[in-house]
């Protein structure tokens, strides 16, 4: 599969991979057709996804299961109304539905919209209302599809009063759990009644008897015809396949934009970085709501020829995971840090990851420590990347070289990296400044389309053939760049630059520190002082004297003027659904009081 998209795929070099590294790109290309299908044809009996879940159920999917399958849930999506161009919301965790929900949407040249299941009745009505979403897909949660039932009812009722649309299709995906006669949809009702004082037809919203009703997409399934036809009217290489929201953590979700080419520009993320090999199995942990999930779960280790290992849980528990790991021979594994975070506290000689191959960490970035440790206990390298939602991997730790832990690495083929100072020029060696990619050059491969429906909002942060991450970093003397933090989060105190990752880094280095989030807070003095938001860890109890100890620690571990002059000790932090730490709530909260 590689060669169709690849006219070389070894490099001698991390400098003969940058310059030589490029894809060929199909025109009218489809990732379900051109990847799915023809892999379907050639190696239809081999694996490409296995599933299993936290209460041990498991189950096994060949490419050419995935063809069936997506077919058949494209005609039942087509029946049920969802045509070309239509925004569909795909709710469904790490449900292996989804990757034939998703499919069928490439297919039919819908838009794709994986949302997470945490989502409030505001988060659905504002997602619903910026992309005028017509269906709906979720898991069979009666909590949850009573939250799109109240979103729909505040949909319609405002809908009557401005003349647009709302819901067209609503269906739910069984648990191999639920039981066959149990009914999903009755159980939504019923929490509608309750917190709505009675009969649902007399709610507030006065709508319930309008609602769309709930589809049994399992049933649809069994039913509907295992051929599709690819429709006449091809998708143009520009057109829109995928819409992620963004999680928020410095304002309103952004609806970032991804064409049909979007799957091709994450080879590199499969090949080079995560080291998926052709046959193997690849976990990625990350929930099908996020970006990452497209990062890790099916394109590129797919075109790769690797098959996707998904591990359906609600609780993280690592010794569950690392057995799931062990049992199943994982031979490439990709997480956040604070998977690792915990991995290291297990006894991880008692697992056997010898399948294990790669390892790679992403998301925020990762503490020395943990590498260390990891790599004490395994002897595997945690090799890094950076990228965001809006783009694909934009900076790692490639194979041919170094591993500098905590570093970003160095910049990926077609991306042309820089920091720039306030003033828009080019920052020195050391100095820190804002990463940004230059996009003269027409932009690397699975770079976003914009902000869907916002102009506005997209040429503020890419003006001038200049793309502005909004991250701040600093370049060292071999070329690799070092994170900072967010542009909004680096605190300007006495005349210093001070980033909070560095601050949180050393305080997390003492084992009273569970978690914690670095901020900036008014000062009459100095203006800004540094402030640690602190969760402590299962045994520690606060106190002035412990106050003390961390900023002596702080101090001692990275440079004087950045210790914490605030130290605050919380029970939890404010996060975005998607974990993400709202440094910004922090911030306004001070600023309040």
């Amino acid at each position: 599969m590689l060669e169709r998209f690849l006219s070389r795929d070894q490099f001698d070099s991390y400098e003969d991979f940058f310059a030589n590294f490029s894809v060929k790109v199909p025109d009218h290309f489809n990732f379900a057709y051109d990847v799915l299908d023809r892999l379907a044809s050639e190696r239809g009996g081999e694996r490409a996804l296995v599933w299993c879940d936290e209460a041990g159920a498991g189950a096994e999917f060949t490419f050419a299961d995935m063809k069936r399958l997506s077919d058949k849930a494209a005609n039942v999506l087509v029946k049920g109304g969802v045509k070309k161009g239509d925004p569909v919301m795909v709710i469904l965790k790490r449900r292996h539905e989804y990757w034939p929900v998703l499919l069928a949407l490439h297919k039919i040249g819908a838009i794709g919209i994986p949302a997470t299941h945490l989502l409030t009745v505001k988060d659905i009505i504002y997602r619903c209302a910026s992309a005028d979403i017509t269906g709906i897909i979720c898991v069979d949660d009666a909590e949850l599809m009573c939250r799109v039932d109240e979103a729909e009812a505040k949909l319609e009722r405002d809908s009557r009063a401005s003349g647009t649309s709302t819901l067209a299709y609503k269906a739910f995906v069984r648990s191999v759990h639920t039981p066959a006669d149990s009914d999903p949809a009755s159980g939504a009702e019923e929490i509608f009644r309750r917190r709505n004082g009675g009969d649902p037809g007399h709610s507030p919203e006065g709508v319930f008897g309008d609602l769309v009703p709930w589809t049994d997409f399992n049933a649809r399934m069994a039913e509907a015809s295992e051929n599709f036809s690819r429709p006449p009217e091809r998708n143009a290489n520009d057109d829109i396949m995928l819409l992620y929201f963004t999680s928020g953590t410095t304002g309103m979700p952004k609806m970032v934009r991804h064409n049909y080419v979007y799957p091709l520009g994450h080879i590199l993320t499969a090949k080079y970085w995560q080291l998926v090999k052709d046959g193997g199995l690849h976990l990625t942990v990350a929930d099908t709501g996020w970006a990452k999930a497209a990062w890790g779960k099916i394109y590129g280790q797919w075109i790769c020829g690797a098959a996707v290992f998904v591990y359906d849980y609600d609780r993280f528990d690592p010794a569950a995971m690392l057995s799931v790991i062990s049992r199943h021979r994982v031979t490439s594994f990709c997480a956040p840090p604070t998977i690792y975070r915990f991995f290291i506290k297990e006894e991880l000689g008692a697992y056997d990851l010898s399948a294990l191959e790669s390892c790679c960490v992403a998301g925020e970035p990762l503490n020395p420590e943990i590498y260390d440790q990891f790599l004490a206990a395994t002897g595997k390298k945690l090799r890094e990347g950076y990228g965001q939602t809006e783009l694909t991997l934009t900076l790692a730790t490639y194979p041919w070289m170094k591993n500098k832990p905590g570093s970003m690495g160095l910049p990926s083929p077609g991306y042309d990296i820089d920091l720039i100072r306030d003033d828009g020029t080019s920052c020195d060696m050391g100095e820190e400044g804002q990463l940004v990619v230059r996009t003269g050059g027409g932009g690397p491969l699975g770079l976003f389309g914009g902000y869907y429906r916002d102009e506005k909002l997209t040429r503020s942060v890419w003006h001038d053939d200049i793309y502005y991450t909004g991250d701040m970093a600093w370049r060292d003397e071999d070329g690799y760049y070092w994170f900072v933090g967010r542009s909004d989060d680096v605190i300007k105190s006495s005349g210093y630059r001070i980033g909070p990752f560095e601050v949180e880094s050393a305080l997390l280095e003492h084992p009273a520190v569970l978690e914690c989030a670095v901020t900036g807070a008014p000062d009459p003095d100095r203006g800004t002082v540094v402030k640690a938001t602190v969760i402590l860890a299962k045994g520690w109890t606060a106190s002035d004297e412990l106050k003390k100890e961390l900023q002596d620690h702080v101090k001692k571990t990275t440079a004087a003027y950045k210790y914490p002059r605030i130290v605050e000790f919380v029970d939890e932090l404010p996060k975005t659904i998607s974990g993400k730490i709202r440094r910004l709530e922090i911030r306004e909260g001070d600023r309040g009081e």
